[in-house]
């Protein structure tokens, strides 16, 4: 499963422009799919019969979009006035390298000498911000992007330390993944493996393909801001890496279904995965549209902890992937047995 997380995770896919993303789980799903199909918000959703045939089905859910940029200006000179796809920090993008398909540049803010007292003070906001891909001039420039042209972090994927993996898009490549593992298996009931758009822009894909499966159950599979760091008050923290799968009970969008948060909770005691829960209320996932789609979905979370989210370098400990995946798995298992 790294090596699919880092095939992934080097793909472009800001919200809206998933295209590479879905092409490529479209055609590791094809083998295995009973059904395929895609919607029109960009959706992809993969059905698989399973051992055991309920009324309505399962859903897993995970989306396929990251955060990036959109070109908004070209400057006379050449360079490019941005804004942000998704939720980004501005502070952890200077100096960092983007691409425009084929089109590199990187992110720059004018020299420290240049600034005045007040503005080295503040934390600098994103008008303040250009991308420089070389161009000598606007016309030069328009040769190589558009108004309106998506770009990505442009970010190389490393193994280090102790069992930590550094990419972008992690949120949520690894959910992605796990979905994509855990189809080429037949599950034990009638499964749709369904990888969402826009999550990173509203949630909105998963609003309308929850609308359409109208599903009994869902689990969501996220990557989930951990901030276990130097002096940062452990109350604070969220979560933490190398402590296991995040079972969230609540988030920013969600309270999720007491049952499900503790058939997930007794799954990892009772077969020795690894778990922890948040310690704050923070971020929020697709369960946020989904357990209020129709007349309701009993909605369960699985995240997988990460330091720098929405960042060129998102990092991940392999250890706690592997407890996601185990306890997904153990969620299929455990729903099939139910009356």
């Amino acid at each position: 499963m790294l090596e699919l997380i880092k095939t992934l995770c080097a793909l472009p896919g800001p919200s809206g422009c998933e295209d590479a993303v879905r092409d490529f789980i479209r055609a590791q799903a094809e083998p295995y799919a009973d059904k395929i199909e895609t919607d029109p918000m960009g959706n992809l959703f993969v059905y698989r019969a399973g051992k055991k045939h309920l009324p309505k089905p399962v859903m897993l859910c995970a989306h396929m979009d990251e955060v990036g940029l959109i070109v908004k200006k070209i400057t006379e000179d050449g360079m490019l006035k941005f804004g942000f796809v998704g939720g980004v920090d501005p502070r952890v993008v200077i100096g960092r390298a983007v691409r425009f398909g084929e089109t590199r540049g990187v992110v720059g803010i004018k020299a420290v000498h240049l600034s005045t007292a007040s503005e080295r003070k503040a934390a600098p906001k994103t008008k303040d911000l250009y991308i420089d891909i070389g161009a000598t001039s606007r016309k030069a420039a328009e040769a190589k992007v558009s108004l309106g042209d998506y770009g990505v972090f442009d970010s190389e994927i490393v193994e280090f330390g102790d069992g930590l993996i550094k990419a972008k898009a992690l949120d949520d490549r690894l959910g992605c993944a796990v979905l994509l593992t855990l189809l080429r298996e037949q599950p034990p009931v009638d499964t749709w493996f369904v990888f969402t758009a826009q999550e990173e822009v509203g949630t909105r894909g998963a609003a309308t393909a929850a609308f359409r499966l109208e599903p009994d159950f869902c689990l969501v599979v996220e990557g989930t801001t951990a901030a276990d760091l130097a002096e940062v008050p452990e109350a604070q923290q969220v979560c933490a890496l190398r402590k296991g799968a995040v079972i969230p009970f609540m988030d920013r969008g969600t309270i999720y279904d007491r049952e499900l948060f503790e058939l997930l909770r007794d799954a990892a005691e009772e077969r020795g995965i690894p778990w922890q829960t948040k310690q704050m209320v923070a971020g929020g996932t697709d369960a946020g549209r989904i357990h209020k789609s129709g007349v309701g979905v009993r909605t369960a979370g699985l995240a997988s902890p990460l330091r720098y989210i929405h960042s060129p370098s998102s990092v991940a400990a392999v250890s706690d992937l592997t407890c996601v995946l185990e306890l997904a798995r153990a969620f299929l298992e455990l729903i099939g047995k139910e009356d």
